[in-house]
């Protein structure tokens, strides 16, 4: 059955581009050659269009077969933005929003647009019939809450679209909801042929190992909110700005409340014009904000979990990463902020104070998606153990031991070494134990003061510790106690001969 778009567009429909024409071709292509319940999962970074692409998707679905598309959202701000790109491109839809209680069968609409607890509870109380819907267009296809409403339009074919195809749920990885990967334009043919601004990296190596990661697997707000808004971090974060952003629309991304208010605060008194910004704060004000962000030159936004997705603001110059993620798909999201073109805008910047860049590579390198679908449990492996082995001191800590350039210990490569060369275990604690002990006394001038520096090096020890332990194999709890108690005694025994060893030099000079 062929039918006309409901109604006319209310707007001029945007212009396509040519990659985003070949990826409508090569979707509908696919749709129609494949089976009614063909899933078909479509990657763009952020940026590329991926609401324009599928908006055109559903209007042409709806114009050759009548039947009605269904797209999901996950956020309310998404499904408005959503119904506009739409309705520009031809679509009449409606928003199935908490007021809408029904719909009935003879509903003119050929689309809808729903968050996707709101749509359940509506299926599941019947008061919406499915048995009509052909498409099903999944946007941020990566969360993992639309699995379960996937299985409520047994005769309708999905388009999730995703600029991560990557979930952070290890268990429920997408190639299990999803038959076929397409892929479009990659980030850095974007950037070359005019579509998304040049990125200029600055990153600055933070010592992270106070971070505890959470049950989801992303370091936890706590543990952020400690680091991220103590002096020396927030010091940090101004002189990045000062040094790379003065002047440019900036973007602050933070993990906790408390450190965006602290940022606010730092930069309020420094006399920069910035506002704070969280999905506590109320519409109206989050509507005022942005208004005064857009027109506002030299504007800085400070957010918590609020603008990585729905947010479309191409005057941005520069973002900044004030906080470390595991998650790949955050990391894509927070910089795609900055990207977007528009004339005299060809470059923007980007300041990493989390590590991110040495833990996905990046923004704008290539990426296997192909292979990260295919295989999700080696690229969760990685991750893995890129976090647990990014360990750095922390940067009020550094700061007690000024005089010493080298302060980072590969426990885990030392043990390596140890090993191709046939020494005992034991050795690579003796040499972590003479670092320990030369940063005590090279900032140090009296044995007191030397020891009383080895205390603030408790958790360095315990992770060391923690790491030996895990070269070793099995172990028991007793023994790492034994081992931390033994390294404690042993590292200071090794600061009183060192520190009397250089006073008895002096004396003798």
């Amino acid at each position: 059955m062929q039918i006309s778009s409901p109604s006319a567009a209310q707007s001029p429909a945007k212009k396509l581009y040519p990659y985003q024409q070949l990826a409508i071709e090569t979707l509908f292509e696919k749709m129609q050659s494949g089976t009614d319940q063909l899933r078909i999962l479509y990657q763009l970074p952020t940026g590329g269009g991926k609401t324009v692409i599928f908006s055109e998707i559903a209007d042409r679905f709806i114009k050759k077969y009548g039947k009605k598309v269904i797209v999901l959202t996950h956020r309310q701000e998404l499904c408005r933005q959503t119904s506009l790109a739409l309705k520009n491109t031809g679509v009449i839809n409606k928003v199935v929003g908490s007021t809408v209680k029904r719909i009935p069968k003879k509903d003119c609409y050929h689309c809808y647009v729903a968050m996707v607890e709101t749509l359940k509870h509506r299926i599941d109380d019947g008061l919406i019939d499915t048995k009509g819907v052909g498409l099903v267009i999944v946007d941020e296809a990566h969360h993992n809450s639309f699995h379960k409403l996937l299985k409520k339009f047994p005769g309708a074919g999905v388009i999730g679209v995703t600029a991560t195809p990557f979930s952070a749920d290890v268990s429920r990885p997408m190639k299990n909801f999803y038959d076929e990967l397409v892929l479009g334009e990659p980030v850095s043919s974007l950037i070359e042929h005019g579509f998304l601004a040049k990125p200029k990296s600055f990153g600055y190596e933070v010592e992270l190992n106070t971070l505890n990661r959470g049950i989801h697997g992303d370091f936890t707000v706590s543990s952020s909110d400690e680091l991220y808004s103590s002096k020396v971090m927030l010091d940090l974060l101004v002189h990045a700005y000062r040094e790379h952003s003065l002047g440019k629309k900036t973007l602050i991304f933070n993990n906790g409340i408390f450190t965006s208010r602290k940022v606010l605060e730092v930069f309020q008194e420094a006399g920069y014009p910035i506002r704070h910004l969280d999905n506590q704060t109320d519409s109206a004000e989050r509507i005022e904000i942005l208004k005064w962000f857009k027109k506002t030159k030299g504007a800085i936004l400070t957010s918590v979990s609020i603008l990585t997705t729905g947010f479309d603001e191409p005057s941005v110059q520069s973002v900044i990463l004030n906080r470390a993620t595991t998650s790949v798909t955050l990391y894509h999201q927070m910089i795609g902020r900055g990207a977007r073109r528009l004339p005299g805008k060809k470059t923007f910047s980007i300041l990493d104070l989390g590590n991110n860049a040495e833990r996905f590579g990046e923004w704008d390198a290539p990426i296997d998606w192909q292979h990260i679908f295919e295989n999700p449990e080696i690229y969760h492996h990685i991750l893995a153990k890129s976090s647990d082995d990014i360990h750095q001191m922390p940067a009020e800590m550094r700061t007690r031991f000024p005089n010493s350039v080298g302060i980072f210990f590969d426990v885990l490569a030392a043990y390596q070494t140890a090993m191709e060369k046939g020494e005992k275990a034991r050795t690579v604690l003796r040499s972590s134990i003479r670092q320990h002990a030369l940063m005590c006394a090279d900032n140090a001038d009296t044995v007191s003061m030397a020891l009383e520096l080895s205390r603030e090096l408790d958790k360095e020890i315990d992770w060391r510790i923690k790491q030996y332990g895990k070269c070793l194999g099995t172990v028991t709890k007793n023994y790492m106690k034994w081992l931390g108690s033994d390294y404690r005694g042993r590292l200071r025994g090794l600061i009183e001969k060192i520190m009397s060893g250089r006073a008895a030099m002096r004396a003798a000079v």
